[in-house]
């Protein structure tokens, strides 16, 4: 009976999942996976396909929605300790790792500026596996540079993707009720429960309308607030953006591979970034959460605000002071995580 609003993300997720599958579905019956036509499908979609406008806004801006609810979603787990649920947690980091390799193949889609040159630096990363490398960049490519095999295979994908996610999903949701899900106090919730209708139905509903009306506005009022002005422009290999960027919601990982002057430490770092979560079950404490260690509380909200600057920097030019102080922020990301245990095990001696 004591669980709060933080714990209505995860249905704000499935709903999220499911008007992305339903709009992604209608926008591939008029989209044209070719280099020559792609971008002007896009264009046909928003101008001459009936509700093709909305469909386009709102399939581009819930990707964006997902993230924030996914972030939220993860971040309430770190604060309140539902990570304890090991597998429920493993197969949620699966979960993100998977829906940021589809959001990533989405955004190529368009074939604008942004999208192909996007496409180009981060698959180029690929390229720095030793040995294998540079194989394997072609192999993803399916030529010696990103052209319309890619596109194709990157089509493919990102409409095969979804469907993983989902069955993802449903592991995630049968793990959860076998396990219970953890709640503010970290006590056992067997103890006191209450019946989901009409109580929670109504109080998952609070922030769906929040959601909903988030959406509307955005979608009226600035549906393009969230994309990038180059994608405006047709992909074009002799003509290159003036700052390369990924969507928002790479940036504080983007920020990161871009702190690493090394371009093989930058991607391992890239990696650890979202790998690192798999790490926290290994945390040990003697209570559920992060709202029972103050000095844990205080370092939670300084690595949130880490992330927001991060997200900042991956924005702004590779250039002083970014880099140095992208760097910090890098160092102060991963030092959240080593310290954690440290500072819990030290709380925990006082306790005793």
């Amino acid at each position: 009976t004591n669980i709060s609003m933080w714990w209505n993300f995860g249905s704000l997720l499935g709903l999220c999942l499911i008007a992305q599958i339903a709009t992604g579905l209608f926008l591939a019956m008029h989209y044209c996976p070719n280099t020559e036509a792609a971008f002007s499908s896009v264009a046909h979609i928003c101008r001459d396909v009936n509700y093709g406008w909305i469909l386009r806004t709102l399939h581009a801006n819930g990707a964006s929605m997902f993230f924030i609810c996914i972030y939220l979603h993860i971040g309430r787990n770190m604060y309140y300790g539902s990570y304890k649920l090991t597998h429920t947690w493993s197969i949620g980091v699966l979960i993100l790792f998977t829906t940021m390799a589809t959001a990533f193949l989405g955004y190529v889609l368009p074939w604008g500026q942004m999208s192909f040159w996007g496409a180009t630096v981060i698959t180029n990363l690929l390229s720095s596996i030793p040995y294998l490398g540079k194989e394997i960049t072609q192999w993803v490519w399916g030529n010696f540079s990103v052209s319309q095999p890619t596109l194709n295979r990157f089509f493919s994908l990102h409409f095969m993707l979804p469907m993983v996610i989902t069955i993802m999903v449903m592991v995630h949701l049968i793990l959860l009720h076998k396990s219970g899900s953890s709640n503010p106090t970290g006590t056992n919730p067997n103890l006191d429960k209450m019946k989901f209708f009409p109580y929670f139905f109504i109080k998952d509903n609070i922030p769906l309308m929040l959601m909903l009306m988030m959406m509307s506005v955005i979608i009226s009022m600035s549906p393009n607030m969230l994309g990038d002005v180059e994608n405006f422009s047709k992909a074009s290999m002799t003509s290159t953006p003036a700052h390369i960027q990924p969507e928002w919601y790479f940036l504080f990982a983007y920020a990161i591979l871009r702190s690493i002057p090394n371009k093989l430490g930058g991607v391992i770092a890239l990696v650890m970034s979202i790998a690192i979560l798999f790490a926290l079950p290994a945390y040990k404490s003697k209570f559920t959460g992060t709202q029972f260690y103050p000095t844990n509380q205080l370092m939670f909200w300084v690595m949130t605000s880490t992330v927001a600057l991060l997200t900042w920097i991956g924005a702004r030019p590779v250039e002083d002071p970014y880099i140095l102080t992208g760097q910090a922020l890098t160092v102060a990301y991963f030092t959240y995580y080593i310290l954690t245990p440290l500072t819990t095990k030290y709380w925990d001696q006082l306790n005793k």
